[in-house]
């Protein structure tokens, strides 16, 4: 009876934790342009993936693109809504975009959080 293997997986190929670990170092070393690059590919690997998204937001802020860390910073808060620190940072991204009323709306939020509210119900299923 023949014996069933499986393919051998590509090395060449990262997993998702190993982009995100990789972008991680990027960012550690101030290289922000290869680790926002580097946290995309994670998000576009895994759409639910929240911390890319945070990750990626941070990224986009410290370069500058606010808009794009806006988006992301939305997307965090989207999967979860209940995170205080994906309120705080989406708070900093408006600011920093100059969206002052949005940034206080998503501090109180945050502040909500801290409090030990709940911003959204949770699925206890």
């Amino acid at each position: 009876m023949p014996v069933c293997s499986l393919p051998k997986a590509d090395p060449r190929v990262k997993t998702l934790d190993e982009i995100f670990d990789d972008a991680n170092g990027d960012l550690a070393v101030g290289d922000l342009e290869n680790a926002a690059q580097k946290y995309r590919r994670t998000v576009d690997l895994d759409p639910e993936f929240f911390d890319g998204w945070h990750a990626l937001g941070m990224a986009l802020m410290k370069v500058g693109r606010f808009p794009e860390a806006i988006e992301a910073g939305k997307k965090a808060v989207e999967l979860r809504p209940n995170d205080q620190i994906g309120w705080t940072s989406l708070s900093l991204f408006y600011n920093r975009n100059g969206n002052i009323k949005e940034a206080e709306a998503a501090g109180a939020k945050a502040k909500v959080l801290s409090w030990g509210g709940k911003i959204a119900k949770e699925d206890r299923s």
